[in-house]
């Protein structure tokens, strides 16, 4: 999906002589004058233990980039994926996602706005691809993710849902996860997505813990056996805690095999990257550092706005890191003072600010940096966007 043009061969065959150095510092030069040890950049001012933040202004260009730098090796900072309104589906604006954070979480300090989402319709705010909130899955993968594993550690890949149900007759069916849901499809809802499925048209299964103890909570990489309590006709059935509603539209309803209320099925959330334990995740896309390296954009020959704008100048967002920090990134745009950046003029001051991988996120009117209790960024709009979720870094409360 990324990067311009490849260079005339004269050209390449010069970068190859290049060392990683010396195009790292051509790079900065054709950014505008960054030198690479810009101290504005690479030393934001600390505001706060583990916590630092700095307005970098490029007037050549003209730019204006915000950045947090978190300290990882800090045990009272940690990394947590929020969705609006603490559900799967919903929108609302960065400081409104802060606000609703739960108090035993700890306290928000630093975010950043997250994943591209559905902005209209019944499932407004459904994120495009993974979200993990404190262990519970939410949204399924479909593409590039970034997750912390079960030892904290960040992790960046494609990964894709194979989400599978099987029926008592051992008869297999794919499934989505708190998403709109097709005539052809199955979606299982859970109640992250709110008070009911929100679907028409569809024959249901309210499921139940096969105990009394109600069924967990939803995690990737596992299986779950459920009992089937009601089957229902016509669609947006109620979601109570404790239950989950698998939904079949209704050309599918007619394949799948009969069965009855105390009938059990059973449910796969395997991935192909194996999120096993994983504690927070969100999709976002495309990969713009891997291995200290700048990923090139390649992008396709069409109409698509969302393909041609990686090769125009906005506001943009990203989340990159290295060993010792992690990096929130949000770039005004649109706007007098900064005209924004490209993915490639982005992957580029990522590795100046010490990025060994990073991802880009949700930019234009979403693009938004919150630190320190304040919008530290311009958002192009003028005010703040309701958006999909976020991510944010949060300081542990201190035991009393």
């Amino acid at each position: 999906m990324n990067s311009a043009a490849s260079d005339p061969p004269r050209i390449a065959s010069f970068h190859r002589q290049l060392s990683g150095a010396v195009l790292l510092g051509l790079l900065l030069v054709a950014m505008g004058g960054c030198r690479p040890e810009s101290p504005a950049a690479s030393n934001p001012p600390i505001l706060a233990q583990g916590l630092a933040y700095t307005n970098h202004q490029v007037p050549k260009r003209p730019w204006s980039i915000h950045v947090v730098r978190v300290d990882r090796k800090d045990p009272t900072l940690s990394l947590q994926a929020v969705h609006a309104r603490n559900a799967a589906v919903g929108l609302s604006p960065l400081s409104a996602q802060i606000e609703d954070v739960p108090g035993f979480w700890g306290t928000p300090v630093a975010a950043v706005n997250g994943d591209f989402y559905q902005r209209d319709r019944a499932f407004a705010g459904d994120t495009r691809g993974l979200q993990i909130t404190a262990g519970e899955l939410i949204s399924a993968p479909k593409g590039i993710s970034f997750w912390l594993d079960a030892a904290g550690q960040p992790r960046l890949t494609n990964v894709f849902a194979k989400f599978e149900l099987t029926w008592p007759d051992g008869t297999r069916t794919p499934f989505g996860l708190n998403e709109e849901r097709r005539a052809n499809s199955a979606v299982l809802y859970t109640p992250a997505v709110g008070t009911s499925t929100r679907t028409e048209s569809s024959r249901e299964f309210v499921l139940e813990a096969v105990k009394d103890s109600g069924l967990p909570t939803l995690a990737p990489d596992s299986t779950f056996t459920a009992r089937i309590r009601e089957v229902r006709d016509g669609g947006n059935s109620p979601l109570q805690p404790g239950t989950w509603v698998l939904s079949l539209g209704t050309s599918l309803a007619k394949r799948v095999p009969a069965v009855k209320r105390g009938d059990t099925l059973q449910l796969a959330t395997a991935t192909t990257a194996g999120l096993q334990n994983a504690t927070t995740g969100l999709g976002g896309g495309p990969v713009l550092v891997r291995n200290r390296k700048p990923i090139n954009i390649e992008v396709p020959d069409d109409e698509n706005y969302q393909t041609s704008s990686m090769l125009e100048e906005h506001p943009r967002s990203a989340i990159g890191w290295n060993r010792d920090h992690f990096f929130f990134v949000t770039v005004d745009g649109r706007q007098r003072g900064s005209i924004g950046m490209t993915l490639d003029d982005l992957a580029a001051y990522l590795i100046k600010l010490g990025c060994e991988e990073a991802m880009n996120l949700d930019g234009g009117g979403s693009a938004t940096l919150w630190c320190a209790g304040k919008i530290r960024n311009k958002p192009c709009d003028g005010r703040e966007r309701a958006i999909a979720n976020s991510l944010m870094v949060l300081r542990k409360t201190a035991a009393k």
